[in-house]
């Protein structure tokens, strides 16, 4: 298992340096003006769904102003990311009628179940949690997201269920995908 653990750390290394080698070409394309930074930002985000620490760094460089002024602009604006989203974005409803039925300890036992917070992703880089405002589907709260799947009428004691039907569905394809090798 931690030989698992540290294959997906050491994937997910590889994976940052590559889309930060990506993001060093891409910004080259845009101007040196000030006044360029949020839609760089904007185009990072679009392309990589989230904002690498290395990435401030580099637009800071790039329109010669401090890391620490792209880094304030970036978090003023909350629909800036700093953690790549997981494979099974989560996401779990804090609208007004998610929020009366207990939608604070669906979040929380997702929490718990994945150790992590918040905002956070997995490092697996499977799961990642985000807490939203409101889905739209107020009469099946409280509601979590996974993927575009909507999950109604939950429960602290549907979290685990849900988490395990999705490794269960992993271990499958991976299994077939062996099959499929040995195969050929």
């Amino acid at each position: 298992m931690e030989d698992d653990a540290a294959a997906a750390t050491a994937a997910a290394e590889a994976e940052e340096k590559a889309i930060l080698s990506d993001i060093e070409q891409k910004i080259k394309c845009f101007g040196k003006d000030r006044g360029r930074l949020i839609p760089i930002l904007q185009a990072i985000q679009e392309e990589h769904q989230y904002l690498p620490e290395g990435a401030i760094q580099m637009v800071g460089r790039h329109l010669e102003i401090p890391a620490s002024e792209v880094y304030g602009v970036a978090t003023f604006y909350n629909a800036f990311r700093f953690n790549p989203p997981g494979k099974h974005p989560i996401k779990v409803c804090l609208g007004t009628a998610c929020h009366v039925r207990a939608g604070d300890i669906i979040l929380e036992n997702f929490e718990r179940k994945l150790e992590i917070k918040e905002g956070q992703t997995t490092p697996d880089r499977e799961f990642s949690i985000e807490r939203v405002a409101c889905v739209g589907c107020c009469a099946l709260a409280p509601v979590a997201l996974i993927g575009e799947t909507v999950h109604g009428h939950m429960a602290p004691s549907k979290v685990e269920g849900l988490l395990m039907r999705i490794q269960i569905e992993k271990e499958k394809e991976e299994r077939e995908r062996k099959q499929d090798e040995s195969a050929q």
